[in-house]
């Protein structure tokens, strides 16, 4: 379970930038530095249930991958509360967190440690992964040596064999040849069968009608909606396709569910007006 209350996450960026690190420091040592503030995302407010299927989709820059490191608890918001409930499995970039001096069995073990797993029971799930990888012998090679497509094979490999009750997969399915995304998209849809909660970034809608139930449109870090995938992904496709303008006025007009903010919104998630 996922439960995003009035969300807001924002960063600060340094104003005009710095030449060099002595000109950096020299600035902010004299508290000259100025700052400007980003809002990545802007008051979301989202309920997911178990065993659903969603897409989250939106130009670049619209807040998708802040949105997943909430969920993971790798950024946390400057406004609002998120709650998650269940084991998390992110494929938020593919390698993120491997280290390329250690060997592939070795991080196999230092991404289930960062999971929640021992030792032992990584040993046990490492003949398994090391065949869905297909990365053969070069299991104890270091990950310096290894094509990018391996690395994004093993860490695929890893996370989708952990069992996990929540899947996020941002972009991440991109691995390999046609033949290894098969074997990808026939993994998740076995998490799909067995009631786990896949959440999905995608730029590409046939594959987001395909797989999801529901779909959330987020723009500029705003939840412009959030419903069927039908008609939300129609109405992406029409907006971005050329009738442009802003995104929430768009999505007001055409009438679409889960508009972030609106009292329908809210009342579709049992929140009611605050």
């Amino acid at each position: 379970m996922i439960h995003f209350e009035d969300v807001t996450i924002r960063y600060r960026i340094p104003r005009g930038g710095s030449r060099s690190l002595k000109e950096h420091l020299v600035r902010r040592l004299g508290r000259r530095m100025t700052f400007d503030e980003f809002e990545a995302l802007r008051g979301v407010d989202l309920d997911v249930g178990d065993g659903e299927n969603i897409g989250v989709i939106g130009r670049n820059g619209a807040g998708k991958s802040t949105m997943f490191k909430t969920i993971c608890r790798v950024v946390r918001p400057s406004e609002g509360r998120v709650v998650v409930r269940g084991r998390i499995a992110p494929l938020l970039e593919l390698g993120l967190g491997m280290n390329s001096e250690l060997t592939g069995r070795e991080n196999v073990l230092l991404q289930g440690s960062l999971l929640g797993f021992s030792r032992p029971a990584m040993r046990e799930r490492m003949p398994r992964i090391a065949e869905f990888a297909e990365i053969g012998e070069f299991i104890d090679a270091p990950m310096r040596t290894y094509s990018t497509g391996m690395v994004s094979r093993l860490a695929f490999s890893v996370a989708t064999d952990v069992d996990p009750d929540i899947l996020l997969v941002d972009e991440a399915l991109a691995v390999g040849d046609e033949r290894f995304q098969a074997k990808c998209h026939a993994r998740m849809a076995g998490f799909r069968e067995a009631g786990k909660t896949v959440m999905l970034v995608s730029h590409s809608l046939g594959h987001i009608r395909a797989t999801c139930s529901r779909v959330l449109w987020l723009d500029q870090g705003r939840l412009v909606a959030d419903g069927p995938t039908t008609a939300v992904a129609d109405a992406y496709h029409e907006w971005s396709g050329g009738a442009g303008g802003d995104a929430v006025e768009f999505a007001e007009k055409a009438a679409l569910p889960g508009r972030s903010g609106s009292p329908e919104a809210r009342a579709e998630r049992g929140m009611g007006q605050r």
